[in-house]
């Protein structure tokens, strides 16, 4: 008895619900619920035949109204927004007399005919329906219906990220016609360039909106000709932020790396504690930077290049107090490896005097020897002093002077190298 008393509400009201579809479609109760100027309106109408059935197509102009962009994500390539879509097009079997229009509710749009627009490139929307359902249905004396739309959509963009966070990209938002191709349906922007209104007051976190315009297309599949309308705006990404995120600390640390060009190389805990501190750290800056960006081989971005430079700088510094350190223990004398040819001359002839003296060759074939020992002798003195020579040029006298030179031409380097990286992201 208890159950079947909490079942009578319930039962209750489906029938009044059953009770209301049967009242607006059936002819005779149409005026329990609706006015009489929509119930003449309504009698005879077929909501599943289009305006001018018979009669060409029907155009339908569209305009949009941007409520919010909530989220551009690098990561998925999409961005989400919310719209006001408002559809506009004339159905001369809505027609009726008078100078107002009529306003009806959002859920009448079930009796009408409307347009199967749909967003391209859309993965995923939903229509607000707080407190009820957002939707608009406004009829005008002439025929012509206003139908508007609030809805949420996550739209894929495909972005080109070689230049972040330097880019720029281009996003669309594509309305097309799902099921009626050109020849049933054919749509326009009410106002051209002035249908998408709200990018001038909207306040993104990184990006900002510089330029948006509309364009009238065509899609074609295999089933057909289709009308489109796209909306494209340009955002350029705001590089303040990763400024003081990335590069200046970059910056810090490869200037960091340098102070141990000013400590004396006796001291080596010191200076390998800034080499090893600085690599680690911006190892670490590197890692980070990348966590918020698609795992992508294809794209070698404009701050993987700068985080790049800063490493290989770092990881020079290291190196040369490795090579600077090396130089000062082991210092080797050229001069004790070139000998004067004419020395080893007086050692061959002294040699040969010794031979013929003790009476065991043949003095033609101790001359015949002698020759070409003092031949091979000059040909590789000489060899062995060229290189020697050579060696020595890439050879510093005093290891010391290594950090005198880095001092200089580290930061010349860098300051260069940083003139054309930002010259070539920048202004190419």
């Amino acid at each position: 008895m208890y159950r079947f008393q909490w079942a009578i509400p319930a039962i209750l009201s489906v029938i009044c619900s059953n009770s209301f579809i049967t009242s607006v479609h059936a002819d005779g109760k149409d005026g329990e619920i609706l006015p009489p100027t929509i119930q003449k309106l309504m009698k005879g109408y077929n909501k599943y035949l289009r305006p001018f059935f018979d009669n060409g197509p029907v155009t339908v102009g569209m305009s949009l109204d941007i409520a919010s962009i909530d989220t551009i994500s690098e990561i998925n390539m999409d961005y989400t927004a919310t719209i006001f879509l408002r559809q506009r097009w004339t159905d001369e079997r809505l027609c009726f007399e008078g100078n107002k229009s009529l306003s009806l509710d959002g859920r009448l749009v079930e009796l009408l005919w409307v347009p199967d627009t749909f967003i391209v490139d859309s993965k995923k929307s939903f229509l607000h329906d707080i407190t009820v359902e957002n939707r608009l249905i406004r009829i005008y004396p002439n025929g012509t219906v206003l139908y508007a739309l609030r809805i949420t959509t996550t739209v894929a963009c495909s972005m080109d990220l070689t230049k972040y966070p330097m880019d720029k990209q281009t996003c669309t938002l594509q309305l097309e016609s799902w099921g009626y191709n050109i020849n049933d349906v054919m749509f326009y922007w009410t106002r051209g360039n002035d249908s998408v209104r709200g990018l001038n007051t909207l306040r993104l976190a990184q990006y900002t909106v510089e330029d948006h315009y509309t364009s009238v297309s065509e899609a074609v599949y295999e089933t057909g000709r289709y009308p489109k309308l796209i909306f494209h705006f340009d955002l350029k990404r705001n590089i303040l932020y990763f400024i003081l995120e990335t590069y200046v600390p970059s910056i810090l640390l490869v200037v960091l790396s340098w102070v141990s060009f000013w400590i004396s190389q006796s001291s080596v805990p010191a200076r390998i504690c800034i080499g090893v501190t600085t690599v680690l750290t911006m190892t670490t800056l590197m890692m980070g930077a990348r966590t918020s960006l698609p795992n992508a081989n294809c794209f070698i971005k404009a701050i993987d290049v700068y985080l790049g430079i800063c490493f290989s700088f770092i990881f020079g510094a290291l190196l040369e107090y490795a090579i600077a350190h090396f130089c000062t223990l082991h210092r080797p004398d050229h001069k004790n490896f070139i000998k004067d040819p004419e020395e080893e001359e007086d050692i061959d002839m002294n040699g040969t005097i010794n031979a013929i003296s003790s009476g065991e060759e043949n003095p033609t074939e101790v001359d015949s020897n002698k020759n070409k020992k003092t031949r091979g002798g000059r040909i590789t003195s000489a060899t062995m002093k060229r290189l020697l020579c050579i060696l020595y040029c890439f050879q510093v006298e005093n290891p010391h002077h290594i950090d005198n030179y880095s001092r200089l031409s580290f930061p010349l380097c860098f300051i260069i190298v940083n003139v054309f990286y930002w010259v070539y992201y920048l202004y190419f």
